[in-house]
C-alpha cells in the first residue's frame, strides 16, 4: 500500500524550512497538490501540534504531523519530507526533526495496513539513514519500491 502512495510528487527532499511549523505546512502542501486533503487539513496538522504538543514527534528525528479525517481528508495518502536542516519541535528527547511524513487517512481504520508498512519503514535503519547522505529523490523512492513489507495489520 505505501508503494502506491510514494511518488514523485509525494516526496520532497532538502526542503528548506525555518521552523517545525513550516516542515507541518510544507508536508501538508504535498498532501494538497496530490490532491489527498483539503487546505484546512494542512492547518489542522499545525493546530493539533499548537495545542498538544510535539507528540507527533514519535521517533528520533522523525515527526508525523497527522489530523482528524473530517478536517478535510479526500483520501488516503502519505508525504515525505527529507530537510536539509533539522528543526526542533519541542521534543527534548526525539529532536531536531530530519523527516516529517504526513499522514490522511479517510476514516478510523482503512489505513492501518499502510501505517503498519510505514512504521516499519521509519525502523528501517538503512531508510532513516538516507535522510543524512546527500540523495536522489529517485533514489529514495526507489528504496521504498523495492523494500519488502512483512506487517499487515488484521481488524
Amino acid at each position: 500500500m505505501i508503494k502506491e502512495l510514494i511518488n514523485e510528487d509525494s516526496v520532497e527532499i532538502n526542503a528548506e524550512v525555518k521552523n517545525w511549523r513550516e516542515a507541518v505546512q510544507k508536508s501538508g502542501l504535498i498532501l494538497e497538490k496530490c490532491g489527498k486533503v483539503e487546505h484546512r487539513y494542512t492547518e489542522a496538522m499545525v493546530e493539533n501540534v499548537e495545542h498538544a504538543g510535539p507528540y507527533i514527534v514519535i521517533a528520533p528525528g522523525i515527526a508525523m504531523p497527522h489530523a482528524r479525517s473530517e478536517q478535510g481528508v479526500k483520501e488516503i495518502g502519505i508525504s515525505l519530507l527529507l530537510l536539509k536542516t533539522p528543526v526542533n519541535f519541542g521534543n527534548p528527547e526525539n529532536d531536531p526533526v530530519k523527516i516529517v511524513v504526513a499522514l490522511s487517512a479517510k476514516d478510523s481504520s482503512s489505513h492501518l495496513d499502510t501505517l503498519a508498512e510505514l512504521m516499519e519503514l521509519l525502523g528501517d535503519k538503512t531508510f532513516v539513514s538516507m535522510a543524512d547522505k546527500p540523495l536522489a529523490k529517485q533514489d529514495l523512492i526507489n528504496y521504498i519500491h523495492h523494500k519488502k513489507f512483512s506487517r499487515s495489520f488484521e481488524i
